[in-house]
């Protein structure tokens, strides 16, 4: 059998279709979507398959039927009905200017006017789209569709109080606005992005607008079951396991830890990420590659400048209108990390519609605390910073609980590394960990409270207790106190707990002192 093409970085639904990449059918969303919806909006994660969808709708509307044949809408669309689209992609253009985003939809509309034989370059961009809207109307006899791609994408990189900011702000807010006006002319409208800005009230002028981002009936529109997965990619998990040297079901499991986990409704099934999915096939290794593809620069300073505590995520509820809801990330930046996928539905309370959430996989997890590390610690970066925190990772699983705590202790003693919490310094032990590739958790409930960080590999159980401005004792006796290593009474692995003071004071700063105890 020959082996499978893997459309990776491939939006075009006519080139996956034509040259035969492997393709997971989604157009059974066609007709739902077109159901007494006259506008939609869908936020998800990038790299997760909104440019697909919106490629495959163009070709759906433009009534290319040949690239449907054998696809689910080609059975369940009986009555197919062309229609002329207006298609606005933001993922190009440069938006560094104050005149960046109106010199890209000047560049999009103008290419649609030439397919027309129309041209009103001599308007803004607002009526000019307003313009071509009722002219292809006028021109086809068909009422038009419009499909925005990434329209957030001149925004997710810029500060909220910056004058291209606001400039951008204006512009989008009358570029959409004309939907509502010229809705007699217009069939059905889409808008995907990362993020629903509610503090621009970019769409405040389209109250018809579903917001679908949430919605059970479209919670995987993009990223793929697990069912799907398997029905589809079936001979490169084999091939993979080959690979690894084990089987299927292990080599699924670790696919699954590193790729699954999103979820976008209250109920519904986890998803992949398609984009790390493929690119594992593609590299036959199954690592972090989702970060490779760029993280929003504002989002991870905003995020430690919040003094967000990973710890506490856990015990965070949200309502929907909360999570998707959004100005720019400052002060609470867990809205926007759960619209840009940095974060997922953990569970929901029916009963007072509160959402709680946790990171979706291994994978974000990883790229999470890497992008992190920086803004904690601010010499990674440096010049053998690399092989100084690989030591942790070694220290860790060859079970040297002290030489760790050393090195930690030398590592804290800097002044770059000079916190104001327990929290901070909990947060920044939480990301070493997680970097090491050692299963780390923070705030593990216990049957008599919450460990600060847990740790396991192999062969080892650490259970460590923070303190801060306090004593290593009351670490001690909190963690034996609570019989935080009673539920591995019965594990066979090692066992560590260990205590740590941490101080802030004029003379001196980091780790006062710690103690390890061993079980075997």
């Amino acid at each position: 059998m020959a082996p499978q093409k893997y459309p990776i970085g491939i939006q075009t639904f006519s080139e996956i279709i034509n040259e035969g990449y492997a393709y997971v059918d989604k157009t059974a969303y066609i007709p739902k979507l077109l159901d007494n919806n006259k506008y939609c909006f869908l936020s998800r994660p990038r790299r997760f398959g909104k440019s697909l969808l919106i490629s495959t709708l163009q070709d759906y509307f433009e009534e290319r039927r040949e690239l449907f044949k054998g696809l689910a809408v080609e059975r369940m669309d009986k009555n197919w009905i062309s229609s002329p689209v207006i298609r606005i992609d933001f993922n190009n253009g440069l938006y560094l200017k104050p005149d960046g985003l109106e010199n890209r939809i000047a560049t999009i509309l103008s290419n649609h006017e030439k397919k027309y034989g129309l041209s009103y370059g001599s308007l803004d961009v607002a009526n000019r789209f307003e313009s071509l809207i009722a002219s292809v109307f006028e021109k086809t006899g068909r009422k038009v569709v419009i499909l925005v791609d990434e329209y957030d994408k001149p925004l997710l990189n810029l500060e909220e109080d910056s004058e291209i900011y606001h400039t951008y702000q204006t512009v989008l807010k009358a570029f959409f606005g004309n939907l509502k006006t010229m809705d007699q002319y217009i069939r059905f409208g889409l808008i995907t992005g990362v993020a629903r800005f509610s503090k621009v009230s970019i769409f405040s002028d389209l109250n018809n607008l579903r917001d679908i981002s949430m919605d059970e009936e479209f919670a995987d529109i993009c990223g793929w079951t697990e069912k799907e997965l398997e029905m589809t990619f079936a001979p490169s998990i084999e091939a993979l396991a080959k690979d690894r040297e084990e089987s299927y079901e292990h080599t699924l499991n670790a696919i699954r830890q590193y790729y699954d986990g999103y979820l976008f409704s209250s109920r519904g099934e986890r998803l992949y990420n398609p984009y790390s999915v493929l690119t594992a096939f593609r590299n036959r290794k199954i690592e972090s590659y989702w970060f490779e593809t760029g993280t929003p620069t504002l989002l991870a300073r905003h995020v430690k400048e919040s003094g967000l505590d990973v710890g506490d995520l856990s015990e965070l509820r949200f309502k929907r209108d909360e999570l998707l809801s959004i100005g720019q990330p400052s002060g609470n930046p867990i809205p926007l990390m759960f619209q840009t996928g940095y974060l997922t539905i953990d569970s929901y309370e029916i009963r007072r519609n509160l959402y709680s959430l946790r990171f979706p996989n291994r994978e974000v997890e990883i790229g999470f605390s890497k992008f992190l590390l920086p803004l904690y610690a601010p010499e990674a970066n440096r010049t053998g910073s690399k092989l100084y925190f690989q030591r942790f990772n070694d220290d860790i699983f060859d079970g040297r609980p002290d030489a760790f705590m050393k090195r930690l202790k030398a590592l804290f003693a800097g002044e770059a590394y000079r916190f104001h919490s327990e929290a901070e310094y909990q947060s920044l032990l939480y990301i070493i960990m997680t970097l090491a590739g050692a299963d780390a958790e923070m705030e593990r409930h216990t049957s008599n409270g919450r460990t600060d960080l847990e740790i396991k590999t192999d062969d080892y159980i650490y259970i460590f207790e923070i303190k801060y401005n306090k004593s290593v004792a009351e670490a001690m006796n909190q963690i034996y106190n609570r019989g935080y290593a009673e539920r591995f009474a019965l594990d066979p692995r090692k066992k560590f707990l260990i205590g740590i003071n941490f101080i802030d004071r004029e003379s001196a700063h980091g780790i006062e002192n710690y103690k390890i105890d061993t079980i075997n």
